[in-house]
Order: structure tokens, then C-alpha cells, then sequence
């Protein structure tokens, strides 16, 4: 999405109005739904000033492209400066120009990771050059007229207030700056004349506008590239956050020793890329000779993964590397080098069919491994005995005598890409307040549909471009058809309308449920689906959560009885603390579901007044 797009000309007249950074402020708003806070709009300022100074050469045309702030399709990360036009030979550029009001850094031995100042402390960011090299990079896997039109992209980065002291520019940062040019303090000139060499001619063919508007080539699916990267091939490149995650986490597990443990928190909402990082540290930890596992509760992206492998991974090497959470009860302390814990929202306190075995899944998984990293979202728990919380994880890493790191994954990849929405829908769904009352400001495709048979037509005919569209929903109905072989295996658990008659997914699929092509007649639950993504999802919201006069409320009772995420729900109810357990239970696993797509999520109530309300929030407040 472009945020800001005019010439040089009137971007340099933008400047010298001393209101460039309310303009793109108000842009920003506008066109992305985000307020921006004042150390946002000071850089803005700072930068554009920088900028206007390169800029202002009559060499470089005044026609040329400036676009600011424009955010990656399917992502949540913006470029902060792009300018367009066409060499001496007629050929499309567009020169990726990373800005950064740094003055000071520090080098790491992280692959692509320095240290700087920003505001709360010393943190570990990427190397400017590593940033602007990977943002190209995913725009030009994400963009066919990148590539069909022949549109080269030129990444770079401006550090305007850093000193050219040798920390950002040598050693094993060499080659990022090699593939995007760094300049510093001194070298607004040498900028400029990059620029010169690159833009001869102004941009005649609305570059940044036909890359906006380009087809949007269908996202790389985890599943679907699994054997690649189980084979060290790079098949994502690792953005902004998740580059940082990845090389901590290499870093500590490294120098982790049985006397000196080391616990890495990962938080990250629906979409952030817990799952991709996983994968490919566990793929890296286990070339690098450590002894690692995939450790995730939910069996279905287990099965899903198994599926993807067979043919290239013999069983007993997938059994050796991806494992259940409740397999370590019995396990020798710091038998293996690394145990990387994805959705650790979903672990227990106890293990086995039964639930005796085992004191709490995260001592075990700590007290089993010299380096244990927990990808996590509080949001995600969904049954009153997920015990996984930073809390809980640092009550037993201490007791093990661990050492806890913390880090976030914040820019988000689902739900295209959309902050907005992840806000919208937690503001809507009455979880927290956000700023984001309406969906006005994204292009998420979301919709509220009056019947059931909507919902269905909705997702069996966007079922048909990639066979990634499900319709799944909360667990308000009995599942009479679980039994293979039984009668009630051949009647449908939904029959919503004459013509809407459908079963729950079929448990003979097990967790393959949203891999196969015929699922699409089924109706996922809450297990099936969560760890997975799909292009659309449609979810019917039951009875369990309904509007009343505006106010989200809940109902653990209207869950079916065999619901064993909400267990002793009549008990919990008697309680305010039990209450309030539930009510989260329930709004999350809706956030859930919600959050399942990529492209869209259409929604069906069975309560016309909750249907009116979520209809009503798509384009006015509360």
C-alpha cells in the first residue's frame, strides 16, 4: 500500500513548507488506520530534511517518484523512502532507501544484528544494510510485475546522523553492505551521486503505482516448503524481528552448558512467524551438530508437516526431530542440547491420556534441555488447562536456575498484513481496547454474512483458487458423527438451513483435516486449525458469544457438552475468577479462528443481534 507518493518536485515543496511530517502523518492515519507518536514524526522531519538536502540537485529529474512509508504486501512493514525512475537505457529503478536517525551503534556477533540506542535502552535491531536488502528481497518473491516488467530494485540505507567509524561497514557485515550500500554521516554526496547513477530519467510509467497494483504472487506456505528447509535451503527470508529471534536464539544455544541453562520467551500474535523461526533454527541447530526437537501440544501441524515430509525424511527421523509436549516426564535432565517449544500457550501441567503424568510441561521441557525458546501467545490459550505463560515459564526456568531472555515478534504477516485488523478484532471482540474502532483503514477482506449458505458459497468458490478455504466454528455442537462406523457417522452435526447440512471434520483425517481437498464440505474445530494457515477462512460464531445491547458476553454453558476446553465449566461459572477464566477462553479461541487467513475471513452468527453488531463495527465505532 502506498502511504505517500508525489515527485521530487513536490516532495522537496512539502519540505520547505515545514509540514512534511504532518502530511505524512495524516497520510498514515488515513490509508493504514495507525496513529504515530511524537518520536515518529520527529524522525519524519529529521529525515525528510536529510532527504531533501540529497535530493536537491537538478541532476536527479524533478519528476522522479518519492514514495514514503509504503508498506509490503502481506506484511506489516513499511519502507521509509523509495525513489523512481528510469536509467539511461529506459530501464524501470526504484532505489529501497532505509533511513535511521542513529548516531551511534555497536557491532554483535549476530549474522545481520548490531546494537543501537532507540530509546528505551540498548537493543538488537538489524544492520540497516541487512533490513533494506531483505525488504527487497520480499518484494520482489511477493510482486509479479517486479519481475515480469523487469523493475530492478536498488536497496540501500542512510544513516544521516552516524559517524563513519568502521562499526556498521566491515567484518561480517561486509557483504550486507555489499548488497545494499551503506552511507553515513559524510556521505550525503555519495548518496546523491548513487542516486544520479541509477535515476537518469523521471519516473513516466507510475513505477510504485504499478508495483502497488500488481498482481500479488500467492504466498510461499510453510507446509509446502518444509522439505526444502529441512535440507538448509533458505526458503524465507527472516524480517526485521525474526532475524533478531533467530540469531539470539543460534547465539544462546550455543553457549548453554548443563551448569549455565539458558530460557528463551518469544512473544508473537497470530501471523509473526513464531512457526517459520522454529523451523528454521531447528534446522540450523541440528546441521550444527546440537541435538534439537520441534516440541508443539497441538498434533495437527504435526501431522500436516509428516505429511509434507514423507518421501523425503524417513519416519523415524521425522519421530527423532518433532515431538509432542508431553513426551518429557521421564527424561534425564539436559539430555538435549535445544527443545524449541512452538504455540507454548498450549502446554499443560500435566501430561498423558489421562492428564497424571508429569509435574508442569514447561519445568519438564526446561529441565530436559541445556536450551529450551518458548514461542508464545497468551491470546492463543483457548482451554482451562493451557498453562502457558511467560509467567509460568519463568517460575520453573528459576527454580532450574536459567537464565531468561525476552523478545518480541511484532510485524505481522496474516491476515494481509494488517495491524489494523489484529487491533479492529480485539477491540470488537471486547479482549482489550485499542485505537482502532473500525476496519475503515484496511483491506483485509472481511465480511458479515446473513445466512449460512452465504458462508458456504463464499468459501467453496475461493476454495477453488488454491484449495486453502475452510469454514470452521465454535464448539456449540454436538459431534454425533466422530465414531467411524457408527450410524451417527453418517448424520451431519450442522444443519443450519435445508440446504446447509454439514459434519464436523472428520476424525479419520486427524490433524491432515485442512489439507484435504473434500474438507472444504467439513467444519473445522478449534484443534484442527490452530497452528495452520489458510487464504480464507469462514467461521460461524455460535451461541457462546453473543452482543446484548452492545456488550460482548459469553456462555461456557452453550459449549457442547464434550467441549473439553472449557472443563468443569459448571463449577467455573459459580466463581467471578472462573467466570472471567471462560469468557477469555471463549474470545480467544473466536480471535482464533479469526486470524486463521491470509486474505480474508468471512463470518456467520447464529445470533442476528451479534451479526448486526460486527456488522455495525466494520464501519463505525463503538
Amino acid at each position: 500500500m502506498i502511504v505517500y507518493q508525489k515527485t521530487k518536485s513536490d516532495f522537496l515543496d512539502d519540505v520547505l513548507s515545514n509540514n512534511v511530517e504532518v502530511i505524512i502523518q495524516d497520510l498514515v492515519l488515513k490509508k493504514l488506520g495507525r496513529k504515530t507518536g511524537q518520536p515518529e514524526i520527529n524522525s519524519w522531519r529529521n529525515s525528510m530534511m536529510y532527504m531533501d538536502k540529497v535530493l536537491s540537485d537538478a541532476r536527479i529529474p524533478d519528476d522522479s517518484g518519492v514514495s514514503i512509508e509504503y508498506q509490503l504486501p502481506h506484511a506489516g512493514m513499511r519502507i521509509d523512502f523509495v525513489l523512481t525512475g528510469q536509467d539511461e537505457h529506459g530501464t524501470d529503478k526504484a532505489i529501497i532507501i532505509e533511513l535511521k536517525q542513529w548516531s551511534e551503534s555497536t557491532a554483535t556477533d549476530k549474522d545481520g544484528v548490531v546494537s543501537t540506542y532507540l530509546g528505551k535502552g540498548l537493543q538488537e535491531v538489524n544492520h540497516p544494510s541487512y533490513q533494506a536488502w531483505s525488504y527487497a528481497a520480499y518484494l520482489d518473491g511477493f510482486n509479479e510485475t517486479v519481475y515480469t516488467d523487469g523493475i530492478k530494485l536498488l536497496p540501500c540505507a542512510y544513516l544521516h546522523n552516524h559517524p563513519d567509524n568502521g562499526v556498521l561497514t566491515t567484518g561480517h557485515y561486509a557483504d550486507y553492505v555489499a548488497k545494499a550500500p551503506l552511507f553515513l554521516k559524510s556521505d550525503a554526496l555519495k548518496l546523491r551521486e548513487f542516486i544520479r547513477q541509477h535515476v537518469k530519467h523521471g519516473d513516466k510509467s507510475g513505477i510504485m503505482y504499478r508495483i502497488d497494483g500488481g498482481r500479488i504472487r500467492p504466498s510461499k506456505q510453510l507446509a509446502d516448503s518444509l522439505a526444502s528447509m529441512m535440507k538448509g535451503n533458505q526458503e524465507f527470508i527472516l524480517l526485521d524481528e525474526q532475524k533478531v529471534v533467530y540469531e539470539t536464539a543460534r547465539k544462546l544455544a550455543a553457549k548453554s552448558r548443563d551448569e549455565k541453562k539458558h530460557v528463551l520467551i518469544v512473544h508473537g500474535g497470530p501471523g509473526t512467524g513464531k512457526t517459520v523461526v522454529a523451523i528454521n533454527l531447528l534446522v540450523n541447530l541440528t546441521k550444527q551438530g546440537l541435538v534439537a526437537k520441534y516440541v508443539s501440544k497441538n498434533s495437527a501441524p504435526r501431522a500436516v508437516y509428516k505429511s509434507k515430509l514423507t518421501g523425503s525424511m524417513r519416519r523415524t527421523v521425522f519421530d527423532s526431530l518433532f515431538v509432542g509436549s508431553g513426551v518429557f516426564t521421564q527424561t534425564p535432565e539436559n539430555t538435549f542440547d535445544a527443545l524449541i517449544v512452538d504455540e507454548a500457550h498450549r502446554l499443560n501441567e500435566k501430561s498423558g491420556l489421562f492428564s497424571n503424568l508429569g509435574i508442569s510441561q514447561p519445568l519438564e521441557v526446561i529441565r530436559s534441555s541445556r536450551f529450551s525458546v518458548f514461542f508464545l501467545d497468551e491470546d492463543q490459550r483457548i482451554a482451562v488447562q493451557d498453562v502457558g505463560s511467560e509467567e509460568e515459564i519463568r517460575k520453573w526456568a528459576d527454580q532450574e536456575g536459567a537464565e531468561v531472555h525476552v523478545l518480541n515478534l511484532v510485524s505481522q504477516f496474516r491476515c494481509n498484513g494488517s495491524d489494523a485488523y489484529m487491533a479492529w478484532l480485539d477491540n470488537v471482540l471486547d479482549i482489550r481496547e485499542t485505537a482502532n474502532p473500525t476496519l475503515d483503514a484496511t483491506d483485509y477482506d472481511f465480511q458479515v454474512v446473513d445466512t449460512p449458505d452465504e458462508l458456504q458459497q463464499l468459501i467453496y468458490e475461493k476454495n477453488q483458487e488454491r484449495n486453502r478455504a475452510r469454514m470452521v466454528a465454535g464448539y456449540c455442537w454436538d459431534w454425533a458423527s466422530k465414531k467411524p462406523g457408527s450410524e451417527k457417522y453418517k448424520e451431519f452435526d450442522f444443519n443450519l438451513s435445508p440446504t446447509f447440512r454439514h459434519k464436523w471434520n472428520l476424525t479419520d483425517d486427524g490433524g491432515l483435516w485442512m489439507m484435504k481437498p473434500d474438507s472444504v464440505t467439513e467444519i473445522g474445530c478449534i484443534h484442527t486449525s490452530q497452528g495452520l494457515e489458510l487464504d480464507y477462512i469462514g467461521v460461524i460464531v455460535g451461541p457462546d458469544l453473543l452482543v446484548r445491547d452492545g456488550e460482548v458476553v459469553t456462555n461456557a454453558l452453550a459449549r457442547a457438552s464434550a467441549d473439553k476446553t472449557v472443563q468443569g465449566k459448571k463449577q467455573l461459572v459459580k466463581s467471578p475468577e472462573g467466570r472471567a477464566q471462560l469468557d477469555l477462553i471463549i474470545k480467544n479461541t473466536y480471535r482464533t479462528l479469526m486470524t486463521r487467513a491470509m486474505k480474508g475471513c468471512y463470518v456467520y452468527c447464529t445470533d442476528p443481534e451479534t451479526a448486526a453488531y460486527l456488522r455495525h463495527r466494520i464501519k463505525n465505532p463503538a
